[in-house]
C-alpha cells in the first residue's frame, strides 16, 4: 500500500488534470474564434497538429448546439498533445489586434 500512496502523490489529482484540460479547452476555443483565413495564416506559424487544426475548422461548418460543444469537448482532448505557451502568445496577439469575431 505504501507504493501506491507514493503514486498517488508524484502524479496531479484527478481535480488538477480536471483544471488543467479545461483550460486547454478553453485555450482551444479561443482559436476557434478566428476566422478560418486567420487560423490558416496562423497555422503556419505554429505548426499545430493536423487533426487539431481540422477540428478548428470545422467548428465553423458546425451550427447545432450540442455537435458544437461535442467539437469543444475533442477540441480539448487535442489540446493536451500541444504546448500551450505559442497558443496562448498568439491569442494574445490576435484579440489586442482586434481582429476576434463574436463569441460562438
Amino acid at each position: 500500500s505504501a507504493a501506491s500512496c507514493t503514486g498517488a502523490s508524484a502524479s496531479p489529482s484527478r481535480s488538477a488534470r480536471k483544471r488543467q484540460a479545461e483550460t486547454l479547452q478553453k485555450l482551444g476555443v479561443g482559436l476557434t474564434r478566428m476566422r478560418p483565413a486567420k487560423l490558416r495564416e496562423l497555422q503556419q506559424h505554429l505548426r499545430l497538429p493536423e487533426a487539431l487544426f481540422e477540428a478548428l475548422l470545422e467548428v465553423h461548418r458546425l451550427r447545432s448546439g450540442p455537435a458544437l460543444a461535442r467539437q469543444r469537448q475533442y477540441i480539448g482532448r487535442l489540446m493536451r498533445d500541444v504546448d500551450p505557451h505559442p497558443i496562448e502568445r498568439a491569442l494574445t496577439e490576435f484579440s489586442r489586434s482586434g481582429d476576434a469575431k463574436m463569441p460562438r
